[in-house]
């Protein structure tokens, strides 16, 4: 199996296992994880919401189920990805409500611009295995718009820590040599870096690649602490399985990128 294929495969088990268990941590809660899937940012008497969150962890179960499957891969894919788009549009109001409670900084921005990233790079997951069929390449449109949502929200991810070190302190454990404040600003410019060259091209395989393989190094040392020391706690759970999400979807883009260089370059027979 050629290495790409062997990424997107990796990415695509990955993305099928967070999001599986992002469904299934819905359905146990019998609630939304309001940490990376705000609907109540749309107000407290959102009619129903039980049912909505039972009907949505349902549909990400059987989207990542689909995945598994050649035949219904493209389904799946199609599945999360309008799934993980509403959870974007759940962030939405905290423009207006985070600038109103917490002061309309820079700062706020950027974090809820960073929260409705965290979906999209998802979604652009989902879109871009809905488009490249498994084995062929997404078509140019589509990996140019995938490209830049991720590049953009990789960006916003590194402002959103570098502009808010102290708020990011309690991600890093305590034990971490050399200190917590370090590591949040050695992140935020990875993230930053990461996005940059996803945009411009310049390494950008390597970098989604290692985006993903960071976004795994937090799955195994920084997160499931949060389980330990709250294990009732939804987002807790959802966060870990997101996280995971985020992995699959950053190797994902890295082979849709590789993949799409290597038909560029084919060479075409010209008919005589």
């Amino acid at each position: 199996m050629p290495k790409t294929q062997r990424l997107f495969h990796a990415g695509l088990y990955v993305y099928a296992f967070g999001s599986f268990a992002a469904g299934i941590f819905d359905l146990i809660w019998g609630n939304f994880d309001a940490a990376h899937q705000p609907i109540q940012a749309w107000g407290d008497s959102v009619p129903h919401i039980g049912v909505f969150a039972y009907v949505t962890g349902l549909w990400m179960i059987l989207g990542s189920s689909a995945l598994l499957w050649r035949r219904s891969e493209r389904t799946g894919g199609a599945v999360l990805a309008a799934v993980y788009f509403v959870f974007a549009l759940f962030w939405l109001p905290r423009f207006y409500s985070a600038a109103h409670y917490l002061g309309g900084t820079i700062p706020v921005y950027i974090g809820v611009v960073g929260g409705v990233g965290t979906e999209l790079i998802a979604f652009a997951a989902g879109a871009l295995i809905w488009a490249s069929d498994g084995r062929e390449s997404p078509s140019l449109l589509v990996a140019a718009t995938m490209r830049w949502i991720f590049g953009i929200c990789a960006i916003g991810f590194g402002l959103a820590q570098l502009t808010d070190v102290k708020d990011s302190l309690m991600f890093v454990p305590k034990w971490l040599p050399p200190g917590a404040e370090f590591w949040v600003i050695f992140t935020g410019v990875c993230f930053v870096l990461s996005g940059l060259a996803i945009l411009s091209g310049v390494l950008d395989v390597l970098a989604a690649s290692l985006l993903g393989l960071m976004f795994l190094v937090f799955n195994v040392t920084i997160l499931p602490s949060f389980i330990f020391a709250n294990p009732k706690n939804h987002a807790a759970w959802g966060g870990n399985a997101y996280n995971l999400a985020a992995v699959g979807s950053s190797w994902i883009l890295a082979a849709a990128i590789a993949r799409r260089r290597d038909t560029a370059s084919e060479p075409r027979l010209v008919k005589p």
